[in-house]
């Protein structure tokens, strides 16, 4: 039996916690040192936010296999109260999102987000736990790990294509992990890499307020970013890459990101008001076409589609959604949350077409006009968003002799994330890769994932065997409602629905046989955070253990319990 206990102190037995602060000179590295609690006011596997020195910062001590550890009390990707998450052995996990981070270290060992946390100094004496922190630690939730500078007498040369996730954690990591060769980022965006998720809720969104790093921080490791450029093909017998800009590069190791393209069709394209989103420019021009008597239909009922509708709903007169399947959201959630999220768009005015198809586009003088659908019915179309999907960016390999997938377009990977082409390495989006822990192959296209991978790579890259073994984790937000999503349910034959789906308050589990493989839930955290780390430490759910959340034991107001 495993317990993963989250204890919850009553202001009482605050009060009896004999606290001291003593600070120490130098004004860059003052130190606090503070008792917070007695040696067994936290039961192993437990863990407790204490609030440090006098200016309301707070660290989290945890207490494993009867060893103590103090980080920093929020996760680096949204502040997520890390106290609120799940714990695994010797890490912690996000309750928002999934990240999950070293207790010794602080360190980030899944995604998402790029930074670590801080980790304190812990000792116990005469049993009075006491956590020693630098003020400048305590006061910056984030720690970003120093990047290695470029050594000339390095003359070895690594490549990654692609600016996304992946391809962001990878030079990031190779730096991180010491490499000191010749680093190269190559891109087709005009920007430094950027947080796409963003883009589908905020259209608005600035290049400046959603990079993922700045210029000095990719000047401080010497990585060379080559913004605006495209690689025209491969030659993988000589390892050179061709570029756009006429520019030849010999490698030695190859981590191909390249991430995927909206789908649209030349009878789509050919209109002005007609768009897809990927890129900064493509929100901008979606959110000029925008006004208060637009009539915006978007054709496409997954998580850019339906982001697009909650994020444009206020600016627009209508909101028409066409969906070729029963629901929104049923190749990816499932039937029973699709048809709840339908009924919450439809109660603000969000009009679907399900089950259908577009028919017709018509349009005069570049403009799209009307849309007419399977059934014959027309709908008004002053601005036409397509989220029809996306195909992978693999025409430069054409001739490479890597292998592709011929029924998704992606590239083969092995567990290493390597091509069948040694030295040549791929993921995110555009890898068909092994998904932990079915090892089944997909992409799955997850911003989390895609991350991963990236680190992945770059420790192969650098000769450190690292198999993949992060457990899928996505989310989104509509209309205030926050949805998480951890698991593979590729292929899953039932579902079992614990909780208020009514009221969003619910956990789902998806079934193959009488495994549980993933979990969806609304208004239920840290329940996906507690299956990620599940599966992440190798073990199962049964479908009886799911019934009625009994693998969730609560104690009120003390202890939280994950059971198997």
């Amino acid at each position: 039996m495993l317990f993963i206990r989250r204890l919850v102190f009553r202001s009482s037995i605050r009060s009896q916690l004999r606290v001291f602060c003593r600070t120490m000179s130098g004004s860059n590295d003052d130190v606090i040192e503070q008792i917070v609690c007695k040696e067994n006011d936290i039961p192993d596997n437990g863990m407790q936010e204490f609030e440090i020195g006098n200016n309301g910062n707070k660290v989290l001590v945890v207490k494993q296999n009867n060893e103590f550890f103090a980080v920093g009390s929020k996760c680096s990707h949204y502040g997520a109260p890390l106290v609120k998450g799940a714990l695994g052995n010797n890490t912690v996990r996000c309750p928002w999102h999934g990240a999950c981070f070293n207790l010794k270290t602080g360190d980030i060992e899944d995604f998402p987000g790029l930074d670590s946390i801080p980790s304190f100094k812990v000792s116990v004496t005469n049993g009075n736990v006491k956590v020693s922190a630098k003020k400048c630690a305590l006061e910056n939730a984030k720690f970003v790990k120093p990047l290695t500078k470029r050594n000339p007498e390095n003359k070895l040369t690594f490549i990654v294509i692609g600016s996304g996730p992946a391809g962001t954690e990878c030079v990031e990591k190779l730096r991180q992990e010491g490499f000191d060769g010749r680093l190269i980022l190559i891109t087709k965006d005009s920007y430094l890499p950027y947080d796409r998720t963003k883009l589908s809720k905020a259209l608005s969104s600035e290049a400046s307020g959603i990079l993922l790093r700045s210029q000095p921080f990719y000047e401080s490791g010497d990585i060379e970013l080559l913004t605006k450029t495209s690689v025209e093909s491969i030659d993988t017998s000589t390892k050179v890459v061709y570029l756009s800009n006429n520019e030849q590069l010999t490698f030695d190791a190859l981590f191909i990101a390249s991430g995927m393209t909206p789908r649209s069709t030349p009878e789509v394209s050919k209109y002005d008001n007609v768009f897809t989103l990927r890129t900064i420019e493509d929100a901008h021009k979606i959110h000029q076409s925008l006004s208060s008597d637009c009539h915006l239909v978007i054709v496409g009922s997954s998580f850019i589609g339906m982001e697009l509708a909650a994020a444009t709903f206020s600016k627009v007169k209508s909101v028409h959604v066409i969906g070729r399947s029963d629901v929104p959201f049923k190749e990816s959630l499932g039937k029973e949350i699709g048809e709840r999220i339908q009924e919450l768009f439809e109660s603000k005015g969000v009009v679907f077409h399900m089950k259908t198809s577009v028919k017709n586009y018509i349009g005069y003088n570049n403009r799209l006009s009307e849309i007419e659908l399977s059934d014959g019915q027309k709908l008004k179309a002053d601005v036409c968003i397509m989220a029809t999907g996306s195909k992978t960016n693999v025409e430069f390999l054409a001739g490479s002799n890597i292998a592709i997938n011929s029924s998704n377009g992606t590239i083969e990977v092995d567990k290493n994330l390597e091509t069948n082409v040694k030295g040549i390495f791929a993921g995110g989006d555009v890898a068909n890769a092994p998904v932990y822990p079915s090892n089944i192959k997909s992409s799955l296209g997850h911003w989390q994932l895609a991350t991963y991978h990236g680190k992945v790579a770059a420790l192969q890259m650098l000769g450190k065997k690292t198999p993949i073994k992060s457990v899928p984790f996505f989310w989104t937000a509509l209309f205030g409602t926050s949805i998480r999503f951890a698991g593979f349910n590729r292929g899953h034959t039932d579902v079992i629905i614990n909780g208020d789906l009514e009221n969003f308050k619910a956990v789902v589990y998806y079934c193959k046989g009488n495994e549980v493989v993933a979990v969806a839930t609304v208004g239920s955290d840290p329940i996906a955070a507690q299956f990620a780390e599940l599966l992440g430490s190798g073990r199962t759910l049964n479908k009886e253990q799911a019934i009625d959340n009994k693998w969730l034991i609560e104690e009120e107001d003390t202890v939280v319990c994950t059971r198997l």
